[in-house]
């Protein structure tokens, strides 16, 4: 897969819908229902994190869920790129990006969504092909104002920023042309999650799925 392929997947994908849920799941036995939630709820583009022990069968049972796009997030190295496509990752998020990391996705067909924070970190990427990318992290890295400024000398590149983004202030970053959706984890509270409250999450799906 090259880089120019691997874009117009994510393109796809992140105009999808406007919140990509950033999912850090503890047990896997949640995971069908809260995927099923989310996707009631209008968001059917679901990152996992590989931050748990149970990350890679949390991916698994997600992509049971019909009408669920499954994507591994927090992917860092070859191993963890390859794992997450045969747990049934149908794309990978990236914090930043390395050419060892970007050469494995590219090698076994997985597209990546890379991460950039600054406009010399963006420029590589849309130098090697990708001109879909996450910026990460992006309240941090002075937000929607920072992206926006970003966007000017950079206007063929697309993002997803992620980091710090709410309810407060998705539309901050959803009103840029160089938006095309945000990733947050407002819309599966660990809370809820825990207490199995799927039309909680479902209802809080629903409002995000209605944002931009």
């Amino acid at each position: 897969m090259t880089p120019e392929e691997a874009s117009v997947f994510t393109e796809k994908l992140c105009r999808t819908a406007p919140v990509i849920p950033v999912l850090v799941v503890e047990d896997a036995a949640t995971a069908g229902d809260l995927a099923a939630a989310l996707v009631a709820g209008g968001l059917p583009v679901l990152e996992v994190t590989l931050r748990t022990p149970a990350a890679l069968d949390v991916i698994r049972e997600m992509a049971k869920v019909e009408g669920g796009i499954v994507g591994a997030g927090t992917v860092l190295t070859r191993a963890d790129a390859v794992a997450a496509k045969e747990a049934g990752a149908q794309f990978a998020v990236a914090p930043g990006a390395t050419d060892k990391l970007l050469e494995a996705c590219e090698e076994i067909g997985l597209p990546i969504l890379p991460g950039a924070a600054t406009s010399s970190e963006a420029m590589k990427l849309l130098e090697r092909g990708y001109r879909v990318q996450k910026f990460f992290p992006a309240e941090a890295n002075g937000g929607a104002p920072a992206l926006k400024a970003i966007g000017a000398p950079l206007p063929q590149i697309l993002f997803c920023p992620t980091g710090g983004v709410s309810p407060t202030n998705a539309m901050d970053y959803l009103s840029l042309s160089n938006t095309a959706c945000v990733g947050g984890s407002w819309v599966a509270p660990k809370d809820k999650v825990q207490a199995g409250d799927w039309a909680g999450i479902e209802a809080l799906a629903a409002d995000a799925a209605k944002l931009g």
